[in-house]
């Protein structure tokens, strides 16, 4: 059979065309076009950011707005990533969702400053209905007129808060973190957002700028608050001339809140029954408890730390279902149970406040570990 000859300039010219429409076709999907658009929707620019902040803490302060004003679950930090020029800043978050509801931090106070929070002028996506932060939080402020720099200067000391007692294991974040759950956890302060909007460490001291003169005045109240092996004191600026405040330590106020959030039923006295069973809450995550080895470790320690109290007969930790990350302490007596509760209640673990109170002890010997 007489064989056909085929020029080469066919196969040729295939191949050109066929490789054209495969670089086309490579090109409309570029991964790095592709992600440069998601990122453009997971951008926000910040305005008039402050000229002495760091990005940093713009983060920790904006992340923790979101989660005391229900703009996200608490604990989470959708804002991942910030870029500071001179008077403005670009934010990154986790998904475009969070930066949708991250425009509703627009108009916050920071540091004196009300920043404004808006899409990038990239941005080419659909308007997104938000509310300004004083609408979503239903406050209704009027900007107040711009201080002189003298003013500032003074305005500043007074809303700064020097804590001494300062170890090298601790970090800025942490202190921001730890202020702002415990003066939330004894209704010291009712804003949402992190009291604190700076904090640098200098040795074994640290200086907290707060968003307040008030909030300033009720963080004295933290004196003696222990964090991580160390009793931290809270004192005022040595130029501070305003009015001295009566204050308590943090036992006191952690003592008195207590005994109002027990006392409290719909505005009635109640009595507080008293067993041997201790519950501690917000100390521990599913994410804790998932490794065999973590779990173990995290029995042990309890085991010491808890038994130092009075006469420790059982812990149990519920992994999963009803009581999940609940530490459950059984004592021998009432008398070691009320022990444990008042050197608990208040400490705080890995950045939370730990919250101790009684269980009801029929519940806990038929493994019900609601309530």
């Amino acid at each position: 059979v007489p064989m056909m000859m085929v020029p080469c300039s066919m196969f040729t010219q295939t191949n050109m065309i066929g490789t054209a429409l495969m670089c086309n076709n490579l090109n409309l999907m570029d991964p790095n076009s592709i992600d440069a658009a998601g990122k453009v929707n997971r951008e926000l620019f910040v305005g008039n950011t402050p000229s002495d902040t760091s990005e940093s803490v713009l983060v920790e302060f904006l992340n923790g707005a979101m989660q005391r004003a229900r703009l996200c679950e608490k604990g989470r930090k959708p804002i991942i990533k910030c870029r500071l020029s001179t008077k403005f800043a670009f934010i990154e978050c986790e998904t475009a969702e969070d930066a949708s509801r991250a425009l509703n931090l627009n108009g916050i106070r920071y540091k004196g400053m009300s920043l404004r929070v808006s899409r990038p002028s990239k941005y080419a996506g659909p308007n997104t209905p938000c509310k300004t932060w004083q609408e979503h939080t239903c406050q209704h402020l009027t900007a107040p007129p711009i201080p002189d720099d003298n003013e500032r200067d003074a305005d500043k000391v007074n809303r700064e808060i020097y804590i001494r007692n300062i170890t090298p294991e601790m970090t800025e974040s942490g202190l921001i973190e730890l202020v702002g759950e415990a003066m939330e956890y004894v209704d010291l302060t009712k804003a949402p957002g992190s009291p604190i909007v700076s904090c640098q460490i200098n040795g074994k001291f640290a200086v907290a700028e707060f968003r307040s003169d008030n909030e300033a005045s009720a963080a004295l109240n933290l004196n003696h608050i222990p964090f991580m092996g160390s009793q931290l004191r809270f004192d005022r600026h040595s130029e501070y001339a305003g009015p001295v405040i009566a204050r308590k330590t943090w036992d006191e106020v952690l003592s008195r809140h207590m005994s109002q959030k027990l006392q409290s039923n719909k505005g009635k006295p109640r009595e507080v029954k008293q067993t041997r069973i201790v519950q501690l809450k917000n100390m521990l995550t599913v994410d804790d408890l998932e490794s065999e080895e973590d779990y173990r470790e995290i029995m042990d320690e309890t085991r010491e730390e808890c038994g130092q109290f009075g006469d420790l007969k059982r812990v149990v930790i519920p992994r999963r279902g009803v009581g999940a990350t609940k530490i459950l302490l059984e004592y021998k007596t009432t008398e070691d149970a009320a022990k444990a509760i008042k050197a608990l209640a208040g400490r705080t673990f890995d950045g939370r406040t730990i919250e101790a109170v009684y269980a009801d002890e029929e519940k806990y010997l038929n493994n019900d570990y609601s309530g």
